[in-house]
């Protein structure tokens, strides 16, 4: 018989028996208990098991939801590329279940928000997509391409779910011609750019303070090979924390000078000038942007996750910043501004009372 593991504020079902099943009988593991380490934006969860003498995480990806082929060998390319990813101790592919090194608790969101001084914190992080980018560039080719069709379809949640369904507002039909204006141009502007391996969501979540070789990196499972800026900006225009823009293109600079020292001063990889590099970082980020505003309010309203809500003005001030960069992007970036923006606190607030009721 298997004894019933401590549980901590989580509700018994079906898989969470499965795995502690698996960790007794399957892996002979003496777990003292099994507690939620935390959760993401897909079918995935994470539990911390805790032994006598270690600590490790499960992964539970139900098969028909999350399967594990990809994190498996992103998890393996990146190694190659000498970062920290979690070791991965066992696994039951058929199950939907991995142990994994438990990389702590402490992400560099939360370091940054306890007063840390973020230099440092920053440094190790883009050192870390340095190596990834450099040194991972003959992996990238095994990785699927963040091709035209891809970033279309991400920049189509943004009309879908945030306009039409959080905001409720319909788009006119001159509306949604600048909104496929500025489709047409930022896909063309990213598929110009340099192509390499991309995490796809190298951002403040999704990296660990570890103690050797920090940080810890997680939630890699949807890697691309895609445009060179698309990490970067991930990291500096965090859609969970923001800095001065002074700050943001000094770290831009370091970060350029750091690819330069790895990869040779020959590199294509940080264009042919600092503007034009700045230039690939902005209309990266304005289409990681604008994905997120249709991701996050369908977050909530087809996956009842409201605490992303709370990140939607931080990201739709993004797209307004950086749209208004650009001649080209002027039209939508009005369009942001002034139809889209002002309905985004009654949005909020209605959804948290639909959330409620």
């Amino acid at each position: 018989m298997t004894a019933a593991l401590p549980v901590v504020t989580m509700h018994t079902d079906s898989r969470l028996q499965l795995i502690q099943d698996w960790l007794s009988d399957d892996l002979s593991l003496d777990i003292q208990s099994l507690v939620p380490a935390s959760a993401d934006a897909s079918f995935r969860r994470y539990f911390r098991a805790q032994s006598e003498r270690r600590s490790f995480v499960v992964m539970d990806a139900p098969p028909d939801k999350e399967p594990l082929g990809p994190f498996l060998h992103v998890a393996e390319l990146l190694g190659d590329c000498d970062v920290h990813v979690p070791q991965i101790i066992a696994k039951d592919t058929e199950r939907g279940l991995l142990l994994l090194e438990d990389l702590g608790s402490t992400q560099l969101l939360t370091a940054l928000r306890s007063g840390v001084q973020p230099g440092p914190l920053y440094a190790d992080a883009l050192r870390a997509l340095c190596s990834i980018q450099v040194r991972g560039q003959a992996a990238s080719q095994s990785l699927p391409a963040y091709d035209g069709p891809m970033l279309r379809r991400e920049l189509q949640l943004m009309p879908e779910w945030f306009c039409v369904r959080h905001l409720q507002m319909l788009l006119s039909d001159t509306e949604v011609q600048v909104v496929r204006a500025a489709e047409d141009f930022l896909i063309d502007n990213i598929l110009a750019q340099p192509q390499v391996f991309v995490h796809r969501d190298y951002h403040s979540r999704n990296l660990m303070i570890t103690e050797r070789r920090s940080p810890g990196i997680i939630d890699f499972q949807d890697a691309v090979r895609g445009p060179v800026a698309y990490d970067l900006v991930s990291l500096l225009k965090d859609c969970y924390i923001d800095w001065p823009r002074r700050k943001v293109e000094f770290w831009v600079s370091d970060y350029a000078a750091m690819v330069r020292r790895l990869a040779g001063t020959n590199t294509q990889l940080c264009g042919s000038s600092e503007a034009e590099y700045l230039r690939w970082f902005d209309l990266a980020g304005l289409q990681r942007h604008i994905k997120v505003m249709g991701i996050f309010a369908r977050l909530f309203w087809r996956d009842n996750k409201p605490g992303y809500l709370d990140d939607l003005p931080r990201t739709v001030a993004y797209v307004v910043e950086a749209a208004f960069r650009f001649p080209e992007l002027r039209d939508f970036g009005l369009l942001v501004e002034s139809r889209m923006a002002p309905r985004l606190v009654a949005a909020n607030l209605r959804a948290r009372e639909c959330a409620a009721a």
